[in-house]
């Protein structure tokens, strides 16, 4: 058994794509220092730059004294404690509909899919979401069906042939796509929601915090989140704290707090942890500027590196350079690295076969200056444009 184990992780090896742990010594701002050095951290999900200044001590100290370090159950059982209400609350206040809030946005997804669909049902889903999704997709026994990226007209087809044959549908779709950083036409799926009388359910991940005119998501920015059936959202990125939450009808609520595993067979978030993701999306909300910050540099680095600057896609604070195969996107992040900077090589079956590449993630706390010395590192790998 161990020597097929080795082999299985020299298979890893020699393919460039076993994954080692790297550990960060310290944050200041954009930066980490990882092995006795300051990089550029370009693998972060900080858009606003809120993950890395301290809290106020004496609200945590408060908070700690009040409920201990750690919830000690299940929601369910005796880990809802009172700062979950407030801040599901908050969020029902802002989205106009109930919240829930899970442990990580992960466990969310699990929940959502598993918690909405059984074996009747069906989920149609574009073929790019992300492995939560899809992990979701598989516990929730359902049948599924993958259609091209972005392709919509491929949905349309396979909503034609196979809805009719299943009790509940849910149309299934990230508003702003980790790896790729481009988005779907969400105006164009709520029509195919309501037509074939599906759920349309958006994971806003990436979304929330960057885009909306309240930090509330690409649905917010492109007036459809009324049309939303069930928004996914994290305050582990641009919100700057951990956990995720889950906006719906009130049905749909009670729904996955009776169904979804992920919610009701796990620990709760410990109180601090809870209340700082309160205070991240109250400063969220309020950040015109931060907001407006980080998507001009994601349209200034694209300038730089001679990609596309046009519309809003331009402005989302993730910009994947493909490279290909996976040594030479190896290759290219080795190299960043010893000029200062950290952007992992993103390798398959994180991305397909092909589009090994590296992921460049924003915060509204980086300068331009450092972006150009980026760039210039950069600019005699880019074969063509990649968006």
């Amino acid at each position: 058994m161990n020597e097929e184990i080795w082999r299985e992780l020299e298979e890893l090896e020699r393919k460039g794509r076993r994954r080692r742990l790297r550990t960060v010594e310290a944050r200041r701002g954009p930066w980490v220092r990882v092995s006795g050095r300051w990089l550029l951290n370009l693998s972060s999900n900080d858009y606003l730059g809120f993950s890395a200044e301290p809290p106020e001590i004496s609200a945590l100290a408060e908070i700690l004294e009040r409920f201990g370090l750690g919830a000690g159950a299940a929601r369910l059982l005796s880990g809802n404690h009172a700062l979950y209400a407030e801040l599901e609350e908050e969020l029902a206040r802002l989205y106009g509909r109930p919240a829930l809030i899970f442990s990580s946005g992960y466990l969310a997804n699990l929940g959502v899919l598993s918690g909405l669909c059984g074996r009747r049902d069906a989920i149609f889903s574009d073929k790019l979401v992300h492995a939560s999704l899809i992990d979701g997709m598989r516990l929730s026994g359902a049948a599924f069906y993958r259609y091209p990226h972005l392709d919509l007209e491929a949905l349309e087809g396979l909503l034609k042939k196979y809805r009719g044959k299943h009790r509940r549908a849910v149309i299934l779709t990230e508003s702003v796509f980790s790896m790729d950083g481009d988005f779907p036409d969400l105006s164009a799926l709520s029509e195919l929601s309501a037509r074939y009388e599906a759920l349309l359910v958006v994971d806003e991940a990436h979304a929330v915090g960057v885009f909306g005119e309240r930090s509330l998501g690409l649905s917010e920015e492109l007036g459809v989140l009324s049309r939303v059936d069930v928004l996914v959202g994290t305050f582990g990125k641009a919100l700057g704290s951990y956990g995720a939450f889950v906006v719906a009808r009130e049905e749909i609520r009670e729904l996955l707090v009776n169904r979804a595993r992920s919610f009701i067979f796990t620990t709760a978030l410990p109180a601090v942890v809870v209340a700082g993701a309160l205070a991240g999306l109250k400063r969220a909300v309020a950040a015109v500027d931060r907001r407006g910050r980080v998507r001009k540099l994601s349209r200034f680095l694209r300038k730089a590196l001679g990609l596309p600057t046009e519309g809003l896609s331009s402005e989302v604070p993730i910009v994947p350079v493909i490279l290909g195969e996976d040594r030479r996107a190896l290759s290219v992040s080795e190299r960043l690295y010893e000029a200062g900077f950290l952007a992992p090589a993103i390798r398959p079956p994180t991305v397909p076969e092909g589009t090994a590449r590296l992921r460049l993630s924003l915060s509204a706390t980086m300068e331009e200056h450092d972006l150009l010395r980026l760039a210039d590192h950069l600019k005699d790998e880019i074969c063509g444009p990649h968006s």
